[in-house]
């Protein structure tokens, strides 16, 4: 597996710099990628999830989802535009524990 990663992030901070309201938007957008797992329990897409970063709520969506489920892609895309949200590009590399996630088990 690679360790190269491509995402990039939706920030909730508007286009003129102020915080993107309301304040659990992340948590929602993300629900709506959302699906009941194994265990009955709602779990986040692989492809989109929540992060705070510096204090700020994003969203982070990985590139795979473009090829995987167009129309998706496509609704995360239209919602930062339509939402003048600040977009940028993830990190280059993924994390140890998402090299091997059996290392570090939940």
């Amino acid at each position: 597996m690679s360790a190269q990663t491509d995402e990039f992030v939706i920030k909730g901070v508007t286009l003129g710099g102020k915080p993107f309201r309301p304040g659990d938007w992340a948590e929602r957008l993300c629900g709506v990628m959302s699906a009941f797992g194994s265990d009955g329990r709602m779990q986040y897409s692989p492809y989109v999830h929540p992060i705070t970063s510096a204090g700020v709520k994003c969203v982070v969506v990985d590139l795979r989802l473009r090829d995987i489920e167009p129309m998706a892609y496509q609704f995360l895309v239209s919602f930062a535009k339509d939402n003048e949200l600040e977009v940028r590009p993830g990190r280059g590399v993924k994390r140890p524990e998402e090299e091997n996630p059996a290392a570090n088990p939940a």
